[in-house]
C-alpha cells in the first residue's frame, strides 16, 4: 500500500520524458532542397532541431580559383539559381571594383532592370510556395506563369533562362533586341494586375493569416546577431538593404521604398517580399524612363570583353585579344576587394584576392542562406513540425546557395 501510494505522489517533472528522433530531409520534399534536420520531437512540438548541410557542396570557391575571371560567371549561377542574373551581375561587379573599371551609365540601368526581374522572380517563387505549404495551391498555379515570362526575358538577352551566365564583365555582349524591350514593357505593365490578384488571394485570407502570423518569428536583435540581411532581417524590423546602404549599378539614382517588418514572422516575411515586388516594379519603370541613349553597352577594356566577330575576323589586335580571352591568358593587377549586392535572399558579397595572375588568389562568396540558415533551430523550438514547414519556406532556403 505504502508503496502504491509513493508511486501516486511522485512529482510529475521527476518522470523520465520520452522523445522522438525525427529525420526532416534531406530528401523530402517539404525541406526544398538536399538538407537535413534532425528534429528532437515531443509528440507534434519541436524540442531540438540540429541542421545538416553540405549534401551538395561543389566546392565552387576551389573550382573558382583555378578558372579565368570570365569563366567563373556561370558558377555563380548555381548559387541561388532562383535569381541567378543578380549572382552574374555581383561578381561582374567585383572584377570591374578589382580592375578599376567604370561602366556606362547605361550599362548600369539596364543591369538595374534585370536584376530587379531577377528579385521579382525570387520573391514570387518564395511567396507562391508558403502559400502551397499552407494548402493554398490556387496562387502558386496562377503566379507561376510570370516567372516564365521573366525567363523568357533571360533567354532572349543571353539565350539562357534558369542558369543565364547574363552579362559581361563591363556590361552585356550586346544591345538588347526590339523583342527583348517589348517583353519587359509588357511585364511591367501586366504583371500589377496578377500580382494584386494574388495578394487579395492571400494577405488577408484568415486561414493563411492563422497559419503565418506568429509562426517562427525572429526578434530584430537576434537577426542582427544571426547577421541576418535582406528581406528576412527587414521582416524583423531591420531597414537595412545593400542597394541603399552601399548604392551600386546607380541605385542612388532611384526612388524606392524599402519596407520592413515588426515582428518577424512568416507573415511578415510574407509581406515584405510582396511589398519589394512592387518596389522592384516602380524601380523598372524608373530605369526604362531615365535610359541614357546614345552609349555603348560596355566598357572600354578589350583584355576582358570579348570583341565582336567581324573585328576578329578582320582586324589582327581584335584576333590577339579574343584568343588570349578564350584561353584565360588575361591578367589582373593585384589587389583585395570585397563587393555585395542585394541579392533575392539578402546580402550576397564577393571576396576576392588577386595576386597579379590569371585566375583569383583566393575567392569566398557570401551566400545569405548560408548565414541565417543557422538560426533554424532556434526559430522552430517549442512549434509545431507543420509550422517548421512554412518557417523554412518563407525563410526562402535555397540549397545551392546553402552549399557553396
Amino acid at each position: 500500500m505504502n508503496k502504491k501510494e509513493n508511486i501516486i505522489t511522485e512529482p510529475e517533472d521527476a518522470m523520465e520524458k520520452e522523445y522522438s528522433i525525427l529525420n526532416l530531409g534531406p530528401t523530402h520534399p517539404a525541406t526544398h532542397g538536399i538538407f537535413q534536420n534532425v528534429l528532437k520531437m515531443d509528440g507534434e512540438i519541436i524540442h531540438e532541431a540540429e541542421p545538416t548541410v553540405g549534401y551538395i557542396h561543389r566546392a565552387f570557391e576551389k573550382l573558382a580559383e583555378r578558372r579565368p575571371y570570365n569563366q567563373i560567371t556561370p558558377i555563380t549561377d548555381r548559387l541561388n539559381y532562383c535569381s541567378s542574373p543578380i549572382n552574374n551581375l555581383g561578381w561582374h561587379m567585383t572584377v570591374e571594383k578589382l580592375i578599376g573599371c567604370t561602366v556606362p551609365k547605361r550599362v548600369d540601368y539596364m543591369r538595374v532592370i534585370i536584376m530587379e526581374l531577377a528579385r521579382i522572380s525570387d520573391h514570387l517563387v518564395c511567396n507562391s510556395v508558403v502559400g502551397v505549404d499552407t494548402g493554398a495551391m490556387t496562387g502558386f498555379l496562377y503566379i507561376f506563369q510570370w516567372r516564365e515570362k521573366i525567363y523568357d526575358i533571360y533567354e532572349g538577352i543571353c539565350g539562357s533562362r534558369l542558369t543565364t551566365n547574363i552579362g559581361r564583365i563591363g556590361g552585356f555582349e550586346r544591345e538588347w533586341t526590339k523583342d527583348v524591350w517589348d517583353k519587359i514593357h509588357n511585364f511591367v505593365k501586366e504583371y500589377p494586375k496578377a500580382l494584386k490578384e494574388f495578394s487579395n488571394l492571400l494577405e488577408r485570407n484568415k486561414i493563411f493569416m492563422d497559419r503565418t502570423v506568429n509562426c517562427g518569428p525572429i526578434s530584430a536583435k537576434m537577426a542582427l546577431d544571426y547577421s541576418f540581411t535582406g528581406p528576412n532581417l527587414r521582416a524583423a524590423g531591420v531597414d537595412y538593404d545593400v542597394r541603399v546602404a552601399t548604392p551600386y549599378s546607380s541605385y542612388q539614382d532611384f526612388e524606392f521604398i524599402i519596407p520592413i517588418g515588426t515582428s518577424g514572422d512568416t507573415y511578415d516575411r510574407f509581406m515584405v517580399r510582396q511589398e519589394e515586388m512592387w518596389q522592384s516594379l516602380k524601380i523598372i519603370e524608373q530605369a526604362i524612363k531615365n535610359m541614357p541613349k546614345d552609349q555603348p553597352t560596355h566598357a572600354n577594356i578589350p583584355e576582358l570583353f570579348l570583341p565582336p566577330k567581324e573585328e576578329v575576323y578582320n582586324n589582327m589586335e581584335a584576333l590577339i585579344y579574343h584568343f588570349k580571352i578564350v584561353m584565360g591568358e588575361s591578367d589582373v593587377p593585384k589587389g583585395e576587394v570585397y563587393h555585395c549586392v542585394e541579392g533575392g535572399n539578402g546580402e550576397l558579397g564577393f571576396y576576392l584576392v588577386s595576386d597579379g595572375g590569371r585566375t583569383p588568389y583566393r575567392l569566398h562568396f557570401r551566400r545569405p542562406c548560408f548565414i541565417y540558415y543557422q538560426a533554424y533551430p532556434e526559430m522552430i523550438k517549442g512549434i509545431m513540425l507543420s509550422d517548421a514547414i512554412i518557417t523554412m519556406s518563407s525563410m526562402n532556403v535555397i540549397a545551392g546557395e546553402l552549399d557553396a
